[in-house]
């Protein structure tokens, strides 16, 4: 029984969780077949506050993954500082020329919004407000 209701709990977490991309071109290839726009956001999980916040208060709220599952395609180049959270060389090196390409000013938390080529459509960082008004920030690319 215990056995079951651990299965349960992974299905339902997998079922109903977001999928954030961390390769690019896998990314495009996904919202090419999907036809959606990508977001891509540049985060610092472990030191930057505003980008806690946005992951805090924006993606893991459930108006935004219903709405995102359905409409965009998540990408994310993390920076975390901590030896911890250090990612692999190919990860950090991709994530560095994502940033030289839509991020050259090093903003955090940066949110780009890209069709489903990589052409940039607008950006926009954190912004303290509600999911549906960021949804509609966002959309209006």
């Amino acid at each position: 029984m215990k056995t079951l209701f651990c299965f349960m709990f992974l299905v339902i977490t997998v079922s109903f969780g977001q999928e954030w991309n961390t390769n690019f071109e896998t990314a495009k290839k996904e919202a090419i077949t999907k036809n959606q726009r990508i977001i891509l956001v540049f985060s610092g999980s472990d030191w930057c506050g505003p980008c806690m916040k946005l992951e805090r208060k924006i993606w893991n709220s459930e108006t935004f993954k219903s709405y995102a599952k359905e409409n965009y395609t998540l990408l994310k180049a993390d920076f975390p500082r901590r030896k911890k959270n250090k990612l692999s060389k190919a990860l950090q090196a991709q994530n560095e020329q994502l940033a030289a390409t839509y991020n050259p000013k090093g903003y955090f938390p940066l949110v780009v919004v890209l069709d489903k080529t990589g052409k940039q459509l607008g950006q926009l960082g954190y912004q303290k407000t509600n999911p549906e008004a960021y949804l509609k920030l966002l959309n209006a690319f």
